[in-house]
């Protein structure tokens, strides 16, 4: 139990410092830390890193650094896409969505690595960039947070840099904010789903584990002044690869493994139906 809780710290200080990276770590831990179901897991890691990323968000917004057009321009389709996500979400296995969070995590850990060039293009006039191209990335990142529990800061912050012309001061805290807005979102539906696979969360767990989020994230905020962004950044994605990899190969094994049991099926009825004569 002592790890998981180390593990929600992890969560909140990866939001303070980078403004993305929280639910990367979530589910892992509420999965292979606590055995939550991956289902049960996922949308907690919604709640979790929602109301993390709220309180990270409010400072920001209190600081007058988020981009409230941006917000409404990325915020909105993204809040609609984490709905669909988490609606096609309920048929899918559990190992299926690990996989795809999985790949997930090493793409993050790619543009992670690659991140820190783009990181300190300081815009002084943000270019006019197309709200069709902001948006249509708003609702992609959103189908993928609502189908895998992803908050996605690791694609928003590079995408209100890249599309949006946003600062990173900015773009730190439009993420948190957007993040907070598609989770809750996530969230909502999450519940009716897991109502319909009689599945529930624990929600003293969710509770301890965003109280500790919260803590994280202001500790990480006020490190993330004194040492370098983009070391932080490295060696979290290298982390992440790590991860990524386990949880991969660990759920394929898992998913190839569960192929040979209709022949297992057929030869225990065929001994019942020979024991029956």
């Amino acid at each position: 139990m002592l790890l998981a809780w180390l593990g929600a710290l992890c969560v909140g200080l990866s939001l303070g410092l980078l403004g993305s990276g929280g639910s990367i770590l979530t589910v892992p831990v509420l999965v292979y830390l606590l055995g939550q179901d991956e289902k049960v897991a996922i949308a907690g890691s919604l709640f979790i890193v929602g109301a993390v990323a709220l309180s990270g968000g409010l400072v920001f917004a209190y600081r007058r650094t988020v981009h409230w057009r941006s917000v409404l321009y990325f915020g909105v389709p993204g809040m609609a896409g984490t709905w669909v996500g988490a609606w096609i979400s309920k048929p899918v296995s559990g190992e299926v969505q690990l996989i795809v969070f999985a790949i997930v995590m090493l793409l993050a850990a790619g543009l992670m690595l690659r991140g820190p060039q783009t990181a300190r293009e300081v815009p002084v006039e943000p270019p006019r960039r197309s709200r069709l191209k902001i948006g249509l990335e708003g609702l992609a990142v959103g189908v993928l947070t609502g189908f895998v529990g992803v908050g996605g800061g690791f694609l928003i912050v590079p995408a209100l840099v890249l599309l949006g012309g946003l600062p990173m001061h900015l773009a730190i805290g439009t993420s948190l904010m957007i993040i907070a807005l598609k989770s809750a979102t996530g969230f909502v539906k999450y519940l009716e789903v897991l109502g319909d696979l009689d599945l529930a969360v624990d929600w003293s767990v969710l509770l301890a584990f965003t109280a500790l989020g919260v803590v994280g994230s202001l500790v990480g905020r006020k490190i993330g002044k004194r040492v370098p962004a983009a070391k932080l950044r490295r060696v979290f994605a290298l982390f992440l690869v790590v991860i990524g990899v386990a949880i991969l190969g660990r759920n394929l094994s898992e998913l190839s493994g569960t192929e040979p049991a209709p022949p297992v099926t057929a030869t225990a009825e065929t001994a019942a139906l020979r024991s029956d004569e």
